[in-house]
């Protein structure tokens, strides 16, 4: 996945990524530029810095600092040399770009009437770096499965981030619309008819509006679209049976979830938290828990190695064991 993040980087952060063990270069997550300070990059749930030639290394001091120049082109390079015409994505401080991959920004920002009208004097990058995962999704689904509705349960995937949610609704999306419910309960059940909301280009990885991910055959996505507008959009025109959204937490999200909820409309979604009873702390999450609008909860906790644990919660929080699936 590093190839196709490589021309949005100058020639010397190339020669370092190009140059890492071949197990670090398969696992990266996270690509962090700081401008004269050390190169860092994430991955197998460790940090570590980077030499000028592309060795890990643990102290700041033998690490590459990025330079002004750098920056430069990175910029250049992620708004297609035009600032003007990023400035929304400038403004809430990232850019997605083909791929799937989301690039952070900080630095100094620029206000109108109090508000953040944009980041400039770009400081920082957070390049995280996206995978298309497929199967990931197959140990979960039976969970989610309903056999009175002949769909899925409402769901809400809660975890840290960078623990893998994207990449389990992604995989929970094309599951679903391919009709693999891994659960004898379903029979023959075909794929239902599933519309995403990728707000940020991250679940299908559109280029002009075509997925470079596998979200499915029976799959409609509403890309770089806002989640609440979006959900509103396929609920009144593409009577989607499943809508996917990803990080939910603001009141008019929750406006759209129940105008999906009216509409006879199952929502698969994700939200930040630690557990169920940190994401209970929010107060828009809060009000849709206490009113019961998901009897599924799927926590995924930190990794340990290469695994993502989980666990899946029935609508008053309690822990579901395997025979009680469907």
């Amino acid at each position: 996945m590093l190839d196709s993040i490589m021309n949005l980087l100058p020639h010397s952060l190339r020669f370092i990524l190009a140059h890492l063990p071949e197990g670090v270069k398969a696992s990266v997550e996270e690509i962090r530029l700081r401008e004269s300070r050390p190169l860092e990059i994430s991955y197998q749930d460790r940090y570590a810095f980077l030499s000028e030639s592309g060795q890990i290394v643990q102290h700041e001091a033998q690490a590459y600092k990025p330079t002004g120049k750098d920056f430069q082109y990175v910029l250049e390079q992620l708004t297609n040399h035009s600032l003007y015409t990023y400035e929304e994505e400038l403004r809430r401080g990232y850019i997605t770009i083909p791929g799937g991959h989301r690039v952070g920004l900080a630095g100094r920002t620029v206000l109108d009437q109090g508000q953040v009208k944009q980041i400039r004097d770009v400081s920082s990058f957070n390049i995280r770096v996206a995978r298309d995962l497929q199967g990931v999704g197959k140990t979960i689904v039976p969970y989610l499965y309903d056999p009175a509705s002949r769909s899925v349960h409402h769901t809400l995937v809660i975890s840290p981030p960078q623990q893998g949610k994207t990449t389990l609704v992604r995989d929970l999306a094309r599951l679903v619309s391919r009709g693999e419910w891994g659960t004898a309960a379903a029979g023959t059940l075909a794929g239902r008819k599933v519309g995403v909301v990728d707000e940020r280009s991250e679940l299908a990885a559109c280029v002009k509006g075509v997925p470079r991910f596998d979200l499915g055959p029976r799959t409609d996505i509403m890309d770089g679209c806002p989640k609440a507008e979006g959900m509103m959009m396929m609920i009144r025109s593409l009577s989607p049976e499943v809508l996917v959204v990803d990080e939910i937490g603001r009141p008019e999200d929750a406006r759209a979830i129940h105008e999906a909820l009216h509409a006879g409309i199952r929502v698969i979604a994700t939200a930040h938290g630690a557990d169920y009873e940190d994401a209970r702390q929010r107060p828009v999450l809060k009000e849709l828990l206490d009113e019961g609008v998901f009897a599924r909860y799927v926590i995924l906790d930190r990794r340990k190695g290469k695994q993502a644990p989980f666990r899946v919660l029935d609508r008053q929080g309690r822990q579901l064991e395997p025979q009680r699936w469907g």
